[in-house]
């Protein structure tokens, strides 16, 4: 090994010295060695002559704590000097024991200091047997990147706790195991001047015999966990290569990360900009000269700056495009849709507000993208019935066609008819087709399966009976807020005999028309009644007990029905797996019971604003299978209903009691250690809550979104454990925690990375905590209202360092403090201001101390 400046007999008092603050710091005895052979001039104790020094730190902030050299240890280094990496630790080892969720992060610190130095062994104990470990870098490179990547292993291994001991060897005079394929071999130790190699220097690293096809089954596992993904490409460089060529889509939060992203993964097929505020056409350039071959979709749908040369340097240069999103393009005009015509393959193309695109533009698509099967028009002011007649004569292939929202007529409509494939047709709010024009279309369309006629206001009986009438092979029919359902669409229903979802949202039915749907349709899975006017028990239990087989209800603000209805629901549709019923404020106990009673089948039930007590969540713990869960505005429950869902719904995945304010602490502490795979968490108005309920939320590693705004008793503390417990978390919002400062956004700030949308307003946060915030890059959406602290200066420099910012919400009162040049800037890179003119609410709290002085 590398010589050890301090000599062998510091060595030695340095192990003594280890020994004697681990033991006056544990109670169990040291694991065993690892990986450890006898040495020839070794004795047999091993504090005379050891291969290895072991710490045992309680948690790692007692590592600098353990890290102290014996007083005549000259040579020996302080463990700043070690951590920061001037000091010579050519011989230093450290035994940790991780404890916390700060181990990656201490391991890191450790592991940087020995960057090129040697290091060769990393072994692991469990209880009383040991599992070996992998070398990490050859010649002893560890480098801090790998450290997160064992921190990651440790975890994944352990149920979330860690390796029980982590093993840095340094002295051991065993064989290591092979390092990684990019790594040199390891050094051994220098013994008298002399350099020994062992026998299994050459030894291949054992990753290298996994062949591709396994090491992509690994990583088909791992799409869902994007940060083991990361993990698992930090391993070794052949786990690097297979991580590069298995990844198929980027998603860049900007597109200035976009260049390296493409050196790096050269197999990409899709390429999501989507998130990028602000796209050039250098980057359109960059994209379509590097993946040329591979590249078969592209997605632009929120992204501004580009024009018809990007889009015509993509598709010129990726033959094989077949998909490309450019929704929301106001600016593009028909020379961008001239560029698009010279994609021969593609076969999916939305254009979605695209005003200034015109019948010419769309021409030009029509003619050069003839495989077209998916097309999205909607809100495509500039076309009229030229294009879609060209469209639907050029285009047979169409299967999905929307025109919602265009000035398509009639005429139009009759063409689009004819299309042999045509599967799915939407037709929201088209104002120019009324019944005049629906009357006369006498082409069959027997393909179509899907109809949107949602806000078709025009369309009265006359019209839909004839739509309907030509269009029999229907398997769903959305006729939300269009004309009134009565017994005359009793002709036309008869003929949907494969109808399977109605939407009547919005409408006004009667208890006739809806025993008409329930004679004429027996089929129906999905039937949506949502704001309704003049449904009844009778006309909702017509349907119901004709369609057994319903697995989707939707009856939210049906606020005459009953438990007769709910008697009928529950004995008729026993396979149930989403009901939504908000503000039925009818339903009583024993609608709920009978709920938990019959449905056991639900994943999904919303119940806001409805008579539901504790009882009633008693009943319907009995739905195991709950995933999604809304009781929001149920003045009547406590922690007692909540503990019986905690007990019996370990699925849970989204929890909403927004403004129940009878839950507490006990009720969410329940629902954390019940629920761990909860992702939503809606808490806002529950003022009970304190830092308690945050503590134990962020046990739950899967949690992703958190509102706990109007939660007065909330305050630093409870957030920096949402920070340090929650690596997912996308979504805060901590509106009015009074109390919550600067501390905690320097926390979040350094643990929550994936932070994209936060509300700040009347938190207790200065310019300090707002530019700690600004280094996440991630952060998009920020509402700043009302800030204690904060002044034109620190949010100027905030809004400078957050990049990646989309969406603004600020008080009006700052807007001519900031310079105009400024805010320009940060326009240009895409980001939306909206300027709010909304007066201080003093705190209630405030209000009552000032009354009771």
């Amino acid at each position: 090994m590398e010589r050890w400046e301090a000599g062998p007999g510091v060595f030695q008092k340095r192990c003594h010295r280890m020994v004697q603050i681990w033991a006056s710091q544990s109670q169990v005895p040291p694991p065993p060695v690892l990986n450890e052979s006898p040495s020839p001039n070794a004795s047999a104790s091993p504090l005379t002559e050891p291969h290895e020094i072991r710490l045992y730190p309680r948690s790692p902030c007692h590592l600098h704590g353990l890290w102290q050299p014996p007083r005549d240890a000259t040579a020996l280094s302080t463990p700043e000097e070690v951590l920061s990496g001037t000091a010579d630790v050519s011989g230093a080892f450290a035994f940790l024991h991780p404890c916390s969720a700060a181990f990656p992060l201490t391991l890191t610190s450790l592991a940087s200091s020995f960057r090129g130095r040697h290091m060769p062994v990393l072994s692991t104990f469990s209880g009383s047997s040991c599992r070996e470990g992998f070398s990490v870098g050859g010649g002893g490179r560890l480098l801090s990147s790998m450290a997160e990547t064992v921190g990651n292993l440790c975890r994944k291994m352990h149920g979330g706790e860690g390796f029980d001991t982590l093993t840095l060897d340094l002295f051991s005079r065993a064989p290591s195991p092979a390092p990684c394929s990019y790594s040199k071999p390891a050094k051994r130790p220098r013994v008298d001047g002399a350099v020994t190699m062992g026998k299994d220097e050459d030894r291949q690293n054992p990753f290298d015999f996994l062949s591709e096809e396994i090491l992509f089954l690994i990583l088909d596992s791992l799409e869902s966990e994007p940060l083991s993904k990361k993990s698992f490409s930090l391993v070794c460089r052949s786990f690097y290569t297979a991580e590069s060529c298995h990844r198929r889509e980027l998603t860049p939060l900007r597109s200035g990360l976009l260049p390296a992203a493409l050196a790096r993964y050269p197999s990409v097929e899709k390429v999501d900009l989507s998130l990028c505020p602000t796209v050039t056409d250098t980057v359109l350039f960059s994209v379509g000269n590097c993946l040329r071959s591979s590249l078969r979709s592209i997605d632009l749908s929120r992204s501004k700056g580009f024009s018809h040369a990007g889009i015509e340097s993509v598709v010129e240069n990726c033959a094989n495009l077949v998909e490309m999103n450019l929704s929301n393009a106001t600016d593009l005009s028909d020379a961008a849709a001239a560029a698009i015509g010279r994609a021969r393959n593609l076969e999916r193309l939305w254009l979605a507000r695209c005003k200034l695109v015109t019948d010419m533009g769309i021409g030009c698509i029509a003619v050069g993208c003839q495989k077209l099967k998916l097309l999205c028009l909607k809100w495509c002011l500039g076309i009229s019935d030229l294009g879609v007649a060209l469209v639907a004569v050029k285009c047979k292939q169409l299967r999905n066609l929307n025109l919602s929202f265009t000035l398509v007529t009639g005429a139009g409509l009759e063409v689009v008819l004819q299309l042999p494939y045509l599967e799915d047709l939407a037709l929201v709010g088209c104002l120019c087709i009324d019944d005049g024009s629906l009357l006369s279309l006498k082409q069959e369309c027997k393909s179509l399966q899907v109809l949107n006629l949602s806000n078709s206001q025009p369309i009265n009986h006359a019209g839909l009976s004839s739509l309907l009438n030509i269009t029999v092979g229907l398997r769903q029919l959305n006729m939300a807020y269009c004309c009134m359902v009565t017994h005359s669409l009793t002709s036309s229903f008869r003929k949907l005999a494969k109808l399977q979802s109605v939407k009547l949202d919005g409408c006004e039915v009667t208890t006739a028309g809806l025993k008409t749907i329930a004679n004429a349709c027996v089929s129906l899975t999905e039937l949506s009644l949502r704001k309704c006017s003049g449904v009844t028990d009778d006309g909702l239990s017509s349907i119901v007990m004709k369609n057994k087989g319903l697995t989707n209800l939707d009856i939210t603000c049906c606020g005459n029905i009953t438990d007769l209805s709910l008697a009928n629901i529950t004995s008729s549709c026993t396979s149930l797996i989403t009901l939504q019923m908000e503000s039925c404020t009818l339903v009583s106990k024993e609608g709920f019971r009978l709920i938990g009673q019959h449905c056991h089948l639900l994943e999904h039930l919303d119940l806001t604003d409805n008579e539901l007590d504790d009882e009633g969540l008693k009943a319907l713990s009995g739905c195991h299978k709950l995933s999604i869960l809304k009781i929001g505005i149920c003045f009547k429950i406590s922690d007692e209903g909540l503990i019986h869902i905690a007990k019996n719904c370990p699925k849970l995945r989204e929890l909403d009691l927004y403004r129940s304010a009878g839950i507490k602490d006990a009720g969410i502490r329940a629902i954390a250690h019940g629920c761990p795979q909860l992702q939503i968490t809606n808490l806002a108005y529950c003022t009970w809550i304190t830092d308690a309920s945050l503590r134990a939320l962020s046990k739950c590693s899967d949690l992703n979104t958190l509102e706990i705004r109007g939660c007065p008793q909330v305050s630093s503390a409870g957030v920096v454990a949402i920070a340090v417990g929650c690596p997912k978390l996308t979504k805060l919002d901590i509106k009015k925690c009074y109390y919550v400062n600067d501390g905690a956004m320097l926390i979040l700030a350094r643990f929550s990375r994936n932070l994209h949308q936060i509300n700040l307003s009347y938190c207790s946060i200065t310019n300090v905590g707002l530019l700690a915030l600004a280094s996440v890059g991630c952060l998009q959406n920020m509402t700043i209202l009302h800030l204690k602290g904060l002044t034109p200066n620190g949010l100027a420099a905030a809004l400078l360092a957050c990049g990646g910012l989309t969406k603004v919400k600020l008080n009006s009162s700052f807007k001519p403090l900031i310079p105009r040049p400024l805010l320009e800037h940060v326009e240009e890179r895409g980001c939306v201001f909206q300027w709010i003119d909304k007066p201080f609410q003093v705190p209630f709290s405030s209000l009552v101390q000032e009354t009771c002085t």
